[in-house]
């Protein structure tokens, strides 16, 4: 079959060929194949789909409704034709004369080239513009109409007839002219004040200071700026005075001495757990060396295993004996349910019924606990009160007391020549400051180095002997 159609397609090709239909490309049979499209799919119809027939006749219609306005077919024949009846005959009339400041009617004046050229040539009618039918808050007015009709006010109407009603406020005291002639004399730099001059005014010549918030005026401790050291601590103190501070100063360093022993306790160990050479080494070698110990550990790793296993099984068979619940039990059950949940119910009203003879020990109760609450707010109240004179946590660091400043017994001078400075002035205001939650605790800055520093070792002519 496929040779005899072989010189078909041949003669086909040779260029003396002539077709059946002269509009068809002879080329077109050899060179080109019939595509096959399955219509029936939506994303074939517009691909594989001509519609030049459809475009043409719409492009028509378009072309017909911009140059007559509509449709060639729809109009009446006196639109499209008239009858030549010839010139019609002009009435000689004497033409009226021309008035002063209007021109003659043979020179009536033309539009422009440009003016013609702008024209919409167009006699399709243009769109209905759709917002100039809208009004604006429509239904807004609308429902104020029926509520209107109703004879019911709307709420903005019932305010401003409210505000009218309203007292309205008494204006204040108008101020003095600046350019009257006759307003009394003023000394600015004198001390009185003027209670008639405005706010503003004495604000700027700091004759009445701003209102100043009531929170900068609290003081952010109670403590004093400078404590009175106790009287023990004078250059010539009493014995008594002397000792009294002697012993706090005592108490204090007893404190400390306890704390720093807490801290060795804790950080000691026995030196006969320590580890020696012997059992470093055993350590280092153990698991290395296989003896009798490694076969126990097996041998017992075993029978652990196998009770293990026997446990498994155990638990598969348990889980394989268990049977499904009839429905005479799943009844019962639901019963016993319902008789537990009656019988929770019945026991609640009945501890309700109790509680009414219980009124005077719950009233009580509940005065002892009202006690207690008030009990709490007054050690709450005297521990802030108590908090106040203590140093609040500012900063990342916590606040350290500054030393007991204290001579001891054999340290006291007889006389102000011999006596012996104690502490530091500028270190005392600034602890007070610290203790008074101005500043923060601070700590004094390290020096770390950025660079390491590198020695060079210079060979100089000077060195070599």
């Amino acid at each position: 079959m496929a040779a005899a159609r072989k010189p078909k397609r041949v003669a086909a090709s040779q260029p003396g060929f002539l077709t059946l239909k002269s509009s068809t490309n002879p080329t077109d049979l050899y060179s080109s194949k019939r595509k096959r499209v399955n219509k029936n799919k939506k994303k074939n119809w517009n691909k594989h789909s001509d519609i030049n027939d459809v475009e043409d006749f719409l492009e028509d219609i378009r072309h017909q409704e911009r140059t007559t306005g509509g449709l060639l077919a729809e109009k009446p024949d006196d639109s499209l034709f008239f009858v030549d009846i010839g010139q019609p005959k002009k009435i000689e009339e004497k033409a009226p004369e021309p008035e002063e400041g209007k021109k003659r009617k043979g020179k009536s004046s033309r539009p422009l080239r440009i003016d013609l050229i702008l024209q919409h040539d167009s006699l399709v009618p243009p769109p209905k513009d759709v917002l100039a039918y809208q009004q604006p808050n429509a239904k807004k007015l609308r429902r104020s109409a029926q509520l209107a009709a109703k004879g019911v006010a709307p709420r903005r109407q019932k305010l401003l007839l409210n505000r009218r009603t309203a007292p309205r406020p008494t204006k204040n005291a108008i101020t003095e002219a600046n350019n009257n002639p006759n307003r009394d004399y003023y000394d600015i730099w004198g001390q009185e004040t003027k209670d008639t001059a405005d706010p503003w005014y004495l604000q700027q010549t700091k004759k009445k200071l701003v209102k100043r918030p009531e929170k900068l005026n609290a003081k952010p401790s109670v403590l004093p700026a400078v404590e009175v050291i106790a009287p023990g601590g004078s250059y010539n103190p009493d014995f008594f005075a002397h000792q009294s501070l002697l012993q706090e100063a005592h108490e204090i360093e007893v404190v400390k001495q306890k704390e720093e022993h807490k801290i060795e306790r804790q950080l000691a160990y026995n030196k006969d757990d320590a580890a020696t050479e012997e059992t470093i080494f055993q350590e280092q070698v153990q698991g290395l060396v296989e003896g009798e110990d490694d076969d126990e550990v097996w041998a017992s790793e075993g029978d652990e295993g196998d009770e293990e296993q026997e446990e498994e099984d155990g638990a598969v068979g348990a889980i394989a004996v268990a049977q499904k619940k009839t429905e005479r039990q799943r009844k019962r059950e639901r019963a016993e349910k319902v008789k537990e949940q009656q019988r929770l119910a019945e026991k609640q009203e009945v501890e309700k019924k109790q509680q009414l003879f219980q009124l005077r020990t719950i009233k009580t109760s509940i005065k002892k606990e009202d006690q207690k609450t008030k009990e709490r707010q007054t050690k709450r109240k005297a521990k802030q009160e108590a908090q106040k004179a203590q140093p609040r946590r500012l900063g990342r660091l916590k606040f350290q007391p500054q030393d007991m400043e204290v001579q001891l017994s054999d340290e006291l001078a007889d006389s102000l020549r011999r006596l012996k400075p104690e502490g530091s002035v500028l270190k005392d205001r600034f602890k007070s400051l610290q203790k008074r939650n101005l500043i923060e605790p601070r700590e004094r800055a390290k020096f770390k180095r950025r660079h390491k520093v590198k020695y060079v070792e210079k060979r100089a002519f000077r060195e070599i002997s």
